[in-house]
């Protein structure tokens, strides 16, 4: 077959755990050859990114492909005929038609080509284009992000969030936090920040409520229980919108748990709509900024003082109420910093852990 040889129905197979640049260009490639593209997604129960996260990403970054996922717990091994018959009974199976051509980087290509009854074309298989592995990836991220679609970056951004009562410094301190990252260069470059969108929204309900009565003041505006959860999601959409686009930590001034807890402020009451918001993202470090020993400036959008100590009070319970791991911040704007950025490289050098796939025998 020759280099520009087209056909109608082909295969792009792997585990994609998770998926990177490599991958992409092995689809793209497959892609422009081929009438229409099967990417077969490929999970192990005991592996730790689940499949449908696999198949959404991976549709996400090639939508005029047809990806399905099939669980596949059969360990490899290639030198056995058997286990290749198990392991084409999935794949046959998923598929759901014939295929004329196989796009693969691997060795094994040529025998599950041959087995699908189809051509096979291998597309870099010395990664030079994309010198990157899953193994790679799940070993470490941070060293391969470079080779990161927006969606797996998302997921594997570390989250942190600064919270705290009325001027006891959260969004000088996520500046502070993000231009620290950033100074640090390399992958650390795109290293962003996350504004408090509640202080947007409490913004514009002043101006409305100036250009009705100019004299009006914030002491008048008021909130109804039905808007925090709007507050919840937007801050949730710009929070993932900024995961997506930076580097592996984003500082975020804020969020939908604290929104809750806002509520409760101003409404004496939770919202169970937010509390639901709430739940559905991962955050990795709360940092709480404590009102002790932090000046009250009032900027017109707050409301005094005299309830900084309770706000600090019920973040801290929440906090520890719901398991989340949090670190009080507390002493003049370097320290606090100092101890931040302590407390955020130390998360990082944690990792991330993905379990093992299933052995291979190649």
């Amino acid at each position: 077959m020759s280099a520009g040889e087209r056909y109608g129905h082909g295969l792009v197979l792997g585990k994609f755990y998770p998926p990177h640049a490599g991958h992409h260009h092995l689809v793209r490639t497959a892609q422009d050859r081929c009438e229409r593209l099967t990417v077969l997604v490929c999970a192990a129960s005991v592996e730790s990114v689940p499949l449908a996260d696999r198949v959404a990403w991976m549709r996400e970054e090639h939508p005029g492909a047809d990806v399905v996922g099939a669980v596949d717990d059969i360990p490899v091994d290639l030198h056995d005929p058997a286990v290749w018959e198990a392991h084409m009974a999935i794949f046959r199976s998923a598929v759901g038609r014939p295929v004329d051509a196989v796009f693969t980087s691997e060795a094994y290509g040529t025998e599950l080509a041959r087995r699908f009854g189809a051509q096979e074309v291998c597309v870099d298989p010395e990664r030079t284009l994309f010198p990157v592995s899953g193994t790679a990836v799940r070993a470490d991220p941070v060293a391969c992000w470079e080779f990161l679609g927006p969606a797996v970056r998302a997921a594997l951004t570390r989250r942190v969030v600064v919270l705290g009562a009325e001027s006891t410094g959260t969004t000088t301190l996520s500046r502070d936090l993000a231009a620290h990252y950033r100074a640090r260069g390399g992958v650390w470059a795109g290293t962003g920040w996350v504004a408090e969108y509640g202080r947007e929204y409490s913004e514009e309900k002043l101006a409305a409520a100036r250009a009705a009565d100019p004299a009006a003041s914030w002491s008048e505006v008021t909130f109804a229980s039905r808007e925090f959860p709007v507050i919840a999601r937007r801050q949730e959409e710009a929070e993932e919108r900024a995961a997506r686009l930076g580097s592996p930590v984003l500082f975020c001034d804020t969020d939908s748990f604290a929104t809750g807890i806002w509520h409760e402020r101003y409404l004496g009451g939770r919202n169970a709509e937010v509390e639901k918001i709430a739940a559905l993202t991962r955050r990795d470090l709360y940092l709480l900024t404590d009102d002790a020993g932090v000046p009250f400036e009032d900027d017109g959008l707050r409301d005094g003082p005299q309830l900084r100590p309770w706000m600090t009070g019920r973040f801290r319970e929440e906090l520890e109420a719901t398991g989340r791991r949090f670190l009080v911040l507390r002493g003049d704007r370097r320290t606090r910093l100092e101890t931040a950025v302590t407390a955020v490289d130390a998360l990082i050098a944690e990792g991330h852990h993905f379990a093992d796939p299933l052995p291979e025998k190649r």
